[in-house]
């Protein structure tokens, strides 16, 4: 239905640019809003108000003269000049009757549309460090990357989801001691436990496995471990950062460069597998998994620090080299290369985003979590010097979502190992809570994620609401099939103009705005959007089913009721599945 009106304004636009009115040229933008008062119509628009000074003419005078000149059209019922110029559109009720037809013809395509043909878009989300499991924080960006990719996959553009494997730097580096020691103790060996070290009980499972695959041959006499250490966390002067580095150059020490790849190795693959196969259970899935590792062994991080040099954006002080950010509005320079010779991670953040252009790519999403902020500008700012075009990367901050058990907030530290992972959030409340849960809130808004609720069985729970109208309408086909009745799809389309109760009116205006929520939500990365609608959707069906008989002796009229609720599951599970949310039959 927008479509069609976009079309008659193009032609009244058309007309004018005839008369003299409207200059000749390109027709702009025609923006349409769904009206939120009945009274002033179904659309608005405001073409009237964006030309009025390219015309030279008041918006009200130049909103007349196009609905003079708009086409007619028996789906428009009227056409309105309202305001200072905007033109409301009233739709004719026996228009959205077509919409049933388009739905159950098109089935799960309805909804999808070409909008972003021939675009490729790549989006990076989680991208958690493979330090530990998931926990309930990076589930948020997980469902919410995923609803964005699969969204805009819907709007015909060609996605490629892609995980960035944080497999290099110090995180990693600590990790590996905290396993190398894990192993030392089950070997027998004594000595305190780093504060900064990993503590989590995966870290002694990973210990546990290394044990069996490598026997004693990583062992290393713990008096040689802690000779000369700096003081830890708890003890005079103790600093838990330079201990931590401390031992973890002792055990590069210790076991040469060969035997700490296979303990670094160890952690690492053993974490990685489970996320891999924690995000796979969750329905998340990605063409690619980036290794960071990757950026230095192809030499990609060389070739971002040449294109820097050779825009004069580095200089060097210090014994470091340092990228001039604060020429970009950043509060200072940033470090590329350290004193020691090694890069940073800015640094290879800098070549993993200017290798993702080099791939052809016309859009990059990031899903950064909201801590990032202060990144994000750094980012840009070093594409721009590298001269990339930083418009074309979007960054998308999430909140991590905060997790309540009753009235108590639950704390999730990776290194304590007091956390609850993504996997116990799915088992306790399912995949489909969990997946619907995390993005039915704007990503920048903060999310208490409320476990009682997302268990229960009521119509509070906005997941348990929607399936239910999708195994209501499944329900109904049972009783069909029960009473010996069988649905005439040709029949129900035939004597459509028969469903004419307020109900049926606001289903089927519902189901025609369909499209244009998919839409929205994927231009605007905000599947929230397409929350709020299915909830709405919902709504509207469960109120319909308690007005109203479906399976009447009115063959005509069942049929064309029974199709205006199979079009209506069909929505709402062609809505879910973009969540990854499941449409069952039976509840």
């Amino acid at each position: 239905m927008r479509t069609h009106i976009r079309d008659l304004l193009t032609r009244a636009v058309a007309e004018l640019q005839g008369t003299g009115m409207l200059p000749a040229g390109a027709v702009p933008d025609i923006h349409l809003e769904r009206t939120r008062d009945k009274a002033h119509g179904d659309f608005a628009c405001n073409l009237a108000m964006t030309l009025a000074k390219l015309a030279r003419r008041k918006p009200r005078e130049l909103a007349e003269a196009l609905v003079q000149r708009l086409p007619d059209s028996p789906k428009v019922a009227k056409v309105e000049i309202a305001g200072p110029g905007f033109i409301n559109f009233y739709i004719a009720p026996h228009a959205f009757h077509a919409v049933i037809g388009e739905i159950l013809e098109a089935r799960e395509a309805y909804g999808h549309s070409s909008i972003g043909a021939g675009k490729r878009v790549q989006v990076e989300f989680v991208s958690a460090n493979p330090t530990g499991p998931l926990h309930v924080g990076h589930g948020r960006g997980a469902a919410y990357g995923a609803a964005v990719a699969d969204l805009l996959a819907a709007t015909g553009f060609s996605v490629h989801r892609e995980y960035y494997v944080n497999d290099a730097g110090r995180q990693m580096d600590i990790l590996a001691a905290s396993v190398w020691m894990r192993y030392l103790e089950l070997l027998g060996e004594v000595f305190p436990f780093p504060a900064n070290a990993y503590k989590g009980a995966y870290v002694k499972d990973i210990a546990a496995a290394l044990r069996k695959s490598q026997g004693e041959r990583l062992r290393r006499d713990a008096a040689q471990l802690m000779r000369g250490l700096p003081p830890d966390e708890g003890q005079p002067d103790g600093d838990k950062e330079r201990h931590i580095d401390a031992r973890i150059e002792r055990a590069k020490q210790l076991l040469g460069d060969a035997d700490y790849r296979v303990v670094f190795d160890a952690g690492l693959n053993s974490i990685l597998d489970d996320i891999r196969d924690d995000l796979a259970e969750f329905g998340v899935v990605y063409e690619q998994w980036y290794s960071e590792r990757s950026l230095a062994d192809t030499g990609a991080i060389q070739r971002a620090l040449t294109r820097l040099r050779a825009s004069d954006y580095v200089y060097e002080k210090d014994g470091a080299l340092w990228f001039k950010s604060t020429a970009f509005g950043d509060e200072k320079d940033r470090v590329v290369v350290r004193e020691n010779g090694q890069t940073t991670y800015f640094a290879s953040d800098i070549a993993y985003h200017l290798e993702k252009f080099a791939r052809g790519f016309d859009r990059v999403v990031d899903v950064w979590g909201a801590d990032h902020h202060g990144y994000v500008p750094r980012v840009k700012a070093a594409l721009t010097a590298m001269g990339t075009d930083a418009s074309k990367l979007d960054v998308l901050l999430v909140q991590f979502a905060i997790l309540y058990r009753g009235q108590e907030r639950v704390q999730m530290s990776t290194r304590s190992g007091e956390f609850v992972t993504l996997r116990e959030l799915r088992d306790e409340v399912g995949n489909d809570a969990a997946r619907f849960f995390y993005v039915m809130r704007k990503a920048e808004q903060h999310l208490d994620f409320d476990l009682d609720l997302a268990k229960s069985q009521s119509n509070d729970n906005p997941v348990y609401y929607i399936q239910y109208a999708h195994a209501r309408v499944s329900s109904v086909m049972r009783q069909l099939q029960e009473k010996g009745f069988t649905r005439a799809i040709a029949l129900g389309l035939e004597n459509v103009h028969r469903l004419h109760e307020d109900h049926e009116q606001a289903l089927m205006v519902s189901l025609s705005r369909f499209p244009e929520v998919v839409e929205n939500a994927a231009l605007a990365h905000e599947p929230h959007q397409l929350c709020y609608f299915l909830r709405d959707l919902a709504n509207e069906f469960h109120t319909y089913y308690n007005a109203h008989t479906f399976i009447v002796d009115d063959a005509a009229l069942r049929d064309a009721r029974l199709n205006l609720i199979a079009a209506t599951a069909q929505v709402i599970a062609t809505g879910l599945g973009f969540l990854g949310v499941a449409a069952p039959e039976t509840m």
